[in-house]
């Protein structure tokens, strides 16, 4: 029994790992590689095993870095279903689409340069028949249901709290005498956060595989970003400024804010402005959660007590669906304040809004979510002087706001107490967090005397764990 590591190591995005039980194969996510375009290029590099032989998938969450491979998955031989929660499902039947066309698009523009050049035009990763191939593999299961998936491994998903159907992924493996217990943690949320439930605390594990986005910081208070969130607006508002831009992941980011817009609209004094959701990503999604109501908090449920047929992330928000709609915007110079995706800048409609507005020292850009390296979102947070936009060089004007309060991921101690409450201080994995954040993470689990001390590692691509000399690690193949 092992598990190899082949994504998310010691970066952000790219989730995936290869768990080898009986001589059957089962992946742990199968995310896409997310960051500058050498990052996009290894998307179309081979998988590093063969996928007509991997038995099932088990996918920890909707995000692209966690489930957008999935459709190059079967157009390279995968046959067995893929286990998630069943709101998981229905957001990837979005995302997944969404992602088609985007590939179709990049697919197109690379194409017309490539002709000019005599080059061989190049195919898109996946398409949207590709997209409905793999909706038909799909398991949907509820939180808390045991569902065997080998003889010898049994999954059960918790509550994850970081976007609707997120889940931490429990493992029973092996034969019941050399029974081991690995937890995943998919990428775990904040307590005390709108909407969703908190992450479920699990106490029982021989491994714990966890992320670090966020593992050498902390986030600030949720009143704090109340408070600076609606600092900016009373200010743009009161002067009579531009627009104000939000990029936002469609899932997750664009619910939360428009809940917050909904909550606190008297408060911030947004009804003299136009509050407009402008990805048709995003409006789908939102029509997702609009339908799994029972999987919100019982805050969220106590303060959205609404008669039938209304929904407090559906009110005084504008939906710009198609591209005549969001073109329109363009000509509008004051007043709007625009979610868009995507959430790291690197596509969507958020840049024809940036292209439009970032050179105006009148608008404001409100940053709020994890921007990886390499993508326009991380250099405009690194303070960029301009940016390149459709091939033109946009200066930036416009003021920028980092709100990290608003992440959807776990800060380091909120990993730090998730962690603690397994007993008996089982080994740790980290994945999905640059090589810095990983480090201040282990180096915090590893405080304390010895009785207490952990014993954590980094994974490497390509690194090999022996999962029957478990709780000790012990690698079958190390990069180093």
């Amino acid at each position: 029994m092992t598990l190899t590591f082949l994504g998310a190591t010691q970066e952000v995005t790219g989730s995936c790992h290869l768990l080898n039980i009986d001589g059957r194969q089962v992946l742990l996510d199968c995310g896409m590689i997310q960051g500058g375009k050498l990052d996009a290029m290894r998307n179309h590099e081979p998988f590093p095993f063969d996928a007509a032989q991997i038995h099932a998938v088990v996918l920890s969450h909707a995000h692209i870095d966690h489930s957008g491979r999935l459709p190059l998955l079967i157009k390279s031989g995968f046959t067995g279903p893929i286990f998630s929660h069943k709101a998981t499902v229905e957001l990837c039947a979005v995302m997944l689409k969404d992602a088609a066309m985007l590939q179709f698009r990049d697919a197109e523009r690379t194409n017309k340069k490539r002709i000019k050049n005599d080059l061989e035009p190049i195919e898109p990763l996946f398409t949207e028949e590709d997209v409905d191939a793999v909706m038909q593999q799909f398991v949907a299961l509820d939180y808390g249901q045991h569902t065997q998936v080998l003889p010898n491994l049994t999954v059960c998903l918790s509550d994850a709290g970081h976007i609707l159907g997120s889940a931490i992924v429990e493992l029973w493996i092996g034969p019941k005498d050399q029974r081991k217990k690995l937890v995943f943690s998919g990428d775990l949320g904040r307590a005390g956060m709108p909407i969703l439930d908190d992450p479920t605390l699990i106490e029982e594990a021989d491994l714990v595989l966890m992320e670090s986005t966020y593992g050498d910081r902390l986030h600030r208070s949720w009143d704090e970003t109340l408070a600076e969130l609606k600092a900016i607006f009373a200010t743009t508002i009161k002067q009579s400024r531009g627009n104000i831009l939000l990029p936002a992941f469609s899932v997750g980011r664009a619910q939360e804010l428009l809940y917050l817009f909904h909550l606190y609209a008297k408060e911030w004094d947004l009804g003299r402005w136009r509050i407009c959701l402008d990805s048709p990503m995003a409006i789908k999604a939102t029509q997702v959660y609009v339908g799994n109501y029972n999987l919100m908090d019982e805050d969220f449920k106590r303060f959205t007590r609404l008669s039938p047929g209304q929904h407090p992330l559906l009110s005084n928000v504008d939906f710009i669906d198609t591209t005549d709609e969001s073109m329109a915007l363009n000509h509008i110079h004051a007043g709007l304040i625009i979610i868009a995706g995507s959430g790291m800048c690197n596509g969507g409609r958020i840049r024809c809004h940036l292209a439009h507005n970032l050179a105006n020292p009148l608008s404001d850009v409100i940053i709020c979510g994890y921007q990886a390296i390499g993508t326009p979102g991380r250099l405009l947070v690194d303070g960029a002087e301009s940016l390149t936009i459709h091939g033109e060089s946009i200066p930036v004007n416009a003021k920028l706001h980092t709100i990290g309060g608003l992440s959807a991921h776990a800060d380091q101690a909120e990993l730090l107490n998730w962690y603690r409450h397994f007993n008996n201080t089982p080994p740790v994995v980290l994945v999905h967090g640059e090589v810095e954040a990983q480090k201040g993470l282990l180096k915090k689990l590893q405080e304390g005397d010895e009785a207490s001390s952990v014993h954590g590692e980094i994974a490497e691509f390509g690194d090999c764990l022996d999962l029957t000399t478990l709780p000790q690690l012990t690698w079958i193949a190390q990069k180093s």
